[in-house]
């Protein structure tokens, strides 16, 4: 076996509307077909590919709670730093832009409305 790439990340919420309507606002996700399972949830999709499922859930939330996920973050790889930048400034969405070092890759660390940390990843060159 040989693992390719990563195929999507799973994330639980209290808030799902709010984190579809933020995943496809601020990161231009789009929502798609999903199976029909016995919960609540979305998935959002980039190039065809469903990348986020959200799964709804009642009750606390899992992250900033006494119950700590072990995930750090995730991340995407883009193009089109400058319109994406832009797009946060003009949205007033706190985010941290890094260099970083000997790799040319310049990062957007951000916050989705669950406080999961995401970023994104542009090309020096982009």
């Amino acid at each position: 076996m040989r693992i390719e790439q990563l195929d999507h990340v799973n994330i639980v919420t209290t808030r799902l509307p709010e984190m579809v309507a933020w995943y496809e606002e601020v990161l231009g996700l789009a929502p798609g077909p999903r199976p029909d399972f016995p919960v609540p949830g979305a998935w959002l999709y980039a190039d065809g590919q469903a990348v986020v499922h959200l799964v709804g859930h009642d009750g606390q939330p899992n992250v900033g709670s006494e119950v700590k996920l072990k995930l750090e973050h995730f991340a995407f790889n883009a193009k089109g730093m400058e319109s994406f930048e832009q797009k946060l400034v003009d949205r007033k969405h706190a985010y941290e832009k890094t260099n970083v070092p000997g790799v040319g890759i310049i990062q957007f660390h951000l916050a989705d409305p669950d406080g999961n940390h995401i970023h994104i990843d542009f090309s020096e060159s982009d």
